[in-house]
């Protein structure tokens, strides 16, 4: 049986252009005018794109005493609403575990509620010399892309030891080094200093997390990077200062090695929303924090400029009131201290519903380049391009009808993300898919869930560059 998407506008990162697509199994057969299919689908008037592709996600993650309110199926599921036919969680290490072991643990929370096809980064936390031996197998469990964190001190922080080391690693093995780019141990001084002075609301998390200390470790990362002769992947970058280190280095001839993204939230919200009445900051509590207006102006610039590649999410989702009714802990757990706070903010299902209202239709990227942020570039950075992120004979066909006039009211009580509320309460989006295919299954149809756990599969990855 085949499946023919008809009469749409096929926007790729590179064309736009109006065929049909026909589909047969799993993979794009043709692209064309006047294909036959056996089920069709009418895209007259909407746009056919490729899935999109969030390359930062953390569902079903432990942090401290619970767990994040989002596993592989509801997680999935709401990327699925949203447009995003595949993701790159990462898979954090164990103290004491293997890497081999590390990735078997995400793949079994994924087992039997992946609904969108997955793949896995390599969060490593405690590098063992066993370890740094065994970061090259990262290839053959299909998870190249290695991340290491320049914060949380003494919880996940790596110092630049091991950061050098890893990246020599990665030099020789074509892994490519990820990094969360902050200065814990000038934050660990902040930090301390405000709880001693009894400052403890949310929104002293964004004072004693500056801008300057990200600029200071993106600059940092970028050139240890560029002696080991690594390829560089900026995680979350949020403000001018880290991404002017980002430019700099692209400049003086990194551009094929140095890359960074940021994420949807950081085009929207400052700190100011952590200083909300009571404790309704929490909701907005995630690293690194959100900075100024200005540093919106910069992220804009720097996806319209290329300085950054791909827009993700870090959805990382916790319920603000949970601990009752079977809802793990969550933002509540810090109303003592804002240290306390679970770091994190769903976005997941809406990143491709805001990019096209405050991106295209506002001017600020083209159709191709929205299509480019969203799923091309994340499907060749990180090893699976062109079985996913494009539309073309032989692709997967995770294929999105998209309707550009479409009109939502983006609201916890209509979401799908498993938290009790969204950042964008309230806002109203233009464009938003109709229906959403995954390696050929229909996911969604005019908001009506036909996905079925278990049915998503793991993507094993190419080495960077490859």
């Amino acid at each position: 049986m085949s499946t023919l998407i008809k009469g749409g506008t096929v926007v790729t990162a590179g064309d736009t252009f109006t065929a049909d697509v026909l589909v047969e199994g799993e993979q794009i057969a043709a692209v064309g005018r006047g294909l036959a299919g056996d089920t069709i689908i009418d895209a007259a008037g909407a746009y056919v794109i490729p899935g999109g592709i969030d390359v930062h996600t953390h569902l079903d993650i432990p942090l401290r005493s619970t767990v994040s309110s989002d596993d592989f199926f509801t997680g999935q599921r709401a990327a699925a609403f949203g447009g995003t036919t595949m993701h790159i969680d990462f898979s954090i290490q164990p103290k004491g575990a293997t890497l081999r072991e590390t990735v078997d643990l995400w793949q079994a929370k994924a087992a039997g509620k992946a609904v969108i096809d997955y793949g896995l980064h390599v969060t490593v936390t405690d590098m063992t010399d066993a370890v740094l031996a065994e970061l090259p197998q990262c290839i053959a469990y299909g998870a190249p892309s290695i991340k290491f964190l320049m914060a949380y001190k003494g919880v996940l922080q790596v110092d630049d030891t091991t950061l050098f080391k890893a990246m020599q690693q990665a030099a020789k093995h074509r892994l490519l080094i990820m990094v969360h780019a902050e200065n814990g141990d000038a934050i660990d001084v902040l930090v301390n200093e405000a709880l001693a002075a009894g400052q403890l609301a949310p929104k002293y998390h964004a004072l004693t997390r500056p801008p300057e200390l990200e600029a200071e470790a993106t600059t940092r990362a970028i050139r240890l990077a560029e002696v080991a002769g690594a390829p560089l992947y900026v995680v979350h970058l949020t403000n001018a200062g880290a991404l002017e280190a980002v430019q700099m280095a692209r400049a003086r001839g990194g551009s094929g090695r140095i890359f960074a993204e940021t994420c949807t939230q950081y085009f929207f919200f400052t700190r100011d929303d952590l200083d909300r009445e009571g404790f309704e900051g929490a909701k907005w509590v995630c690293s690194p924090p959100f900075r100024t207006q200005s540093d919106h102006a910069a992220l804009w610039d720097g996806i319209a400029d290329n300085t950054l590649q791909v827009v993700s999410t870090d959805h990382c989702s916790f319920w603000f009131a949970g601990g009752g009714d079977g809802r793990p802990a969550g933002k509540e757990l810090g109303r003592a201290s804002f240290a306390q706070i679970p770091n994190g903010c769903p976005g997941i299902e809406e990143r491709l519903m805001l990019l096209y209202t405050h991106g295209v239709r506002a001017g600020r990227i083209s159709l191709n380049r929205w299509v480019e942020l969203c799923s091309t570039n994340p499907a060749k950075l990180f090893g699976c391009y062109p079985q996913k992120g494009c539309v073309a004979p032989g692709a997967d066909a995770d294929l999105v009808v998209w309707d550009p006039e479409a009109r939502r009211t983006l609201s916890a009580a209509t979401q799908r993300q498993r938290t009790d509320y969204t950042l964008y309460e309230g806002w109203e989006v233009v464009g938003a898919p109709r229906t959403v295919l995954s390696r050929g299954r229909m996911l969604v149809d005019d908001g009506r869930w036909h996905g079925e756990a278990g049915a998503g599969q793991f993507v094993y990855r190419r080495p960077f560059g490859l």
